[in-house]
């Protein structure tokens, strides 16, 4: 994937938001609640949980399915943020050794069991917390955070840092583009034309960002951003949010896994 794929391929999340589903059209705050406490609820489960943990993969399926959203999309995503989810569970194993459980002719630790809990919890987190800015946006999700009566300075932090995240690409595209049309073959492609071009684009965000600041002070910049966009829960809001809470409730409350699995031995018996 060259650079300038890579550049619009961060932007593809908002893109997805753009769609008209009953998803989309949901009021940004009734998702933003409902996504926080299926994290919640998801992290809230003890550490050697496994099986309890497969009913909450229905709410990313359902957004995946409802929302339109493609598939492929989000697991490359969800790969390529999933070492940071390995390292911290890849020593379990070693760690805690002792047996779980007893499969015939193999021996399932404890250390495993906790390490594929973790592989879990990260899937269905990540996969909700992606779905939400594809079903929302990334602006909607901050704006439905300040109306929720997060602070002011947070939410502008996380408007400011994805807003010019974007404008650091487009800084680092049009360095490359002027490396590539300079180069000859494998020239200016080594290890010290690679620093030159780091501090290069440093120099020029540092004078973005004060060009960028003194132009929002000349507009009555405050600390907010206010949005223009304005929403307001209705019964399919409310309706969206009761059902979320009732279905966390009686997966996480009851034994639902454990009933299911107990007819399907009779059945099966």
């Amino acid at each position: 994937m060259t650079f300038d794929e890579q550049y619009f391929d961060i932007g593809r999340l908002d893109r997805l938001s753009y769609r008209e589903t009953c998803v989309h059209r949901l009021d940004p705050r009734a998702k933003v609640i409902a996504v926080m406490l299926f994290l919640l609820t998801v992290i809230s489960f003890p550490k050697y949980e496994i099986v309890a943990l497969a009913p909450f993969f229905l709410f990313p399926v359902l957004l995946l399915t409802v929302g339109e959203i493609p598939v492929r999309f989000i697991i490359k995503k969800i790969i390529v943020v999933s070492p940071f989810a390995i390292f911290i569970g890849i020593f379990n194993p070693l760690l805690d050794a002792r047996t779980f459980a007893v499969i015939p002719g193999f021996v399932v630790s404890a250390g495993w069991v906790s390490f594929f809990s973790i592989l879990l919890k990260f899937t269905l987190t990540i996969s909700a917390a992606l779905l939400l800015i594809a079903t929302t946006s990334f602006p909607g999700v901050c704006h439905a955070l300040r109306r929720l009566g997060f602070p002011a300075l947070f939410v502008s932090q996380l408007l400011f840092l994805y807003r010019y995240l974007f404008v650091l690409m487009e800084e680092a595209m049009r360095i490359i583009r002027a490396r590539d049309m300079r180069s000859f073959g494998s020239r200016g492609t080594g290890r010290k034309v690679f620093v030159r071009i780091i501090g290069i684009l440093f120099l020029r965000t540092v004078d973005r960002a004060e060009r960028i600041y003194y132009a929002m002070l000349s507009r009555g910049f405050q600390g907010d951003i206010p949005s223009l966009k304005r929403s307001r829960m209705a019964l399919t809001d409310l309706a969206f949010l009761s059902m979320m809470i009732a279905y966390l409730s009686i997966f996480r409350f009851f034994p639902v896994t454990e009933g299911i699995g107990r007819v399907a031995q009779e059945l099966l018996g």
